[in-house]
């Protein structure tokens, strides 16, 4: 399996900027829904040269999931 890597930014202003390496094709969405359950929705959205090879595997534990939402409420 391929390595994937979230990369996951504060700015002084709050501001949460993530970026996914590794993850190509629409299979880095994945990961951006994940962060989005836990921060909130995306403001914006910038697609890397990755976006448009064809998508790798992702697969993200459902216990994972469930905890994040926990953590989140």
């Amino acid at each position: 399996m391929e390595s994937h890597e979230l990369e996951i930014e504060i700015g002084k202003d709050g501001k949460v900027r993530v970026k996914t390496a590794g993850a190509k094709g629409k299979s880095c969405l994945e990961y951006i829904r994940l962060v989005e359950q836990v921060l909130g929705k995306s403001l914006s959205r910038e697609l890397t040269a990755e976006y448009y090879e064809p998508d790798s595997k992702v697969q993200l534990d459902d216990v994972r999931k469930q905890d994040l939402r926990q953590r989140r409420d």
